[in-house]
């Protein structure tokens, strides 16, 4: 006999199985970001006033490119060149610490981000 619990009530309040727990992905858009004291970072961007964050940010670790971020923000990372260093998370840093931003083509990094 098999029994399926689908929630537990403990003094008031609601458990449910881990794995019934849906994680919502941000979606927004991708974007290499260049950061004070030179760290270059790519993720899917949200900025709320001076409050950012790169979510499934990755560090650039290796550009692999002959013509410069440019090159892998238009045709994603080069493989077996450019080196990615997952942050396995979000990284959160103020506006004001960042050097520039590169929109990307969104089909080329969706792999990698």
């Amino acid at each position: 006999m098999d029994t399926e619990i689908d929630e537990v009530v403990i003094k008031g309040k609601r458990y449910v199985p881990a794995d019934s727990v849906k994680i919502q992905e941000f979606t927004g858009p991708i974007k290499i970001v260049i950061l004070q004291r030179g760290w270059v970072m790519v993720g899917r961007f949200e900025r709320d006033g001076s409050d950012c964050k790169l979510h499934n940010a990755s560090v650039i670790r290796v550009w692999g490119t002959s013509k410069g971020l440019g090159e892998i923000a238009a045709n994603g990372p080069i493989q077996g060149k450019t080196v990615l260093d997952k942050t396995y998370g979000v990284v959160e840093f103020d506006y004001l610490t960042v050097v520039a931003s590169v929109s990307v083509e969104e089909s080329k990094w969706k792999a990698s981000v």
